[in-house]
């Protein structure tokens, strides 16, 4: 069974209330570019995010607004920012790495940053006729020079979802991944 990549690079997801803090009342987010993800897409909002340590600027905001704040960025960026945040499933931020988010029109200090779970989103109709309906994880094998098997890859079954698989710039570096590329799904392959 096999599955397309697609290469996350950081980013974050904003509520309307933080929306308007950073950017002003009133704002609402503009679709640079739709992704895969039905209803969901690249803004054309950028914030920085900032720590004792360092900042990272022109991080996007991806659409639409949620109902949490979350702060998706890579082991590596972390690093840089003097961070230690956890992996995490999108939307679990109680308890992240506190980030300060900082906008054209305001700033916020939330507990929002996390490093994003390896993902597939599998569409409910698709589920079953790929046996992925009652299965939390799998593993998925990376083939090539710097190949391997990524382990706990978690499996996110929704109505409308765009089947695919999310890794960050760390994950697609590591293994020398490209977007766009297919790989393998195991779900008999344990660490």
């Amino acid at each position: 069974m096999k599955v397309t990549v697609g290469i996350s690079a950081h980013h974050l997801h904003v509520t309307k209330e933080d929306l308007e803090i950073l950017f002003g009342k009133g704002h609402e987010l503009t679709v640079h570019k739709k992704i895969n993800q039905p209803g969901q897409y690249a803004s054309t909002d950028f914030v920085t995010i900032r720590t004792e340590k360092s900042e990272l600027a022109h991080i996007r905001i991806l659409g639409p607004v949620r109902k949490y704040t979350q702060v998706e960025l890579s082991k590596t960026d972390y690093i840089k920012l003097g961070l230690d945040a956890p992996v995490r499933e999108s939307g679990d931020v109680k308890g992240s790495a506190k980030v300060t988010i900082i906008g054209p029109k305001g700033m916020i200090e939330r507990d929002a940053g996390i490093i994003a779970t390896r993902h597939i989103h599998v569409p409910e109709e698709d589920a079953k006729k790929l046996g992925l309906e009652n299965v939390p994880y799998v593993s998925v094998r990376v083939p090539g020079q710097k190949g391997g098997v990524m382990y706990h890859v978690s499996v996110r079954v929704a109505p409308n979802s765009y089947y695919e698989m999310h890794i960050d710039t760390d994950d697609a570096n590591a293994f020398q991944i490209k977007n766009g590329e297919e790989l393998e799904i195991y779900k008999d392959i344990t660490e």
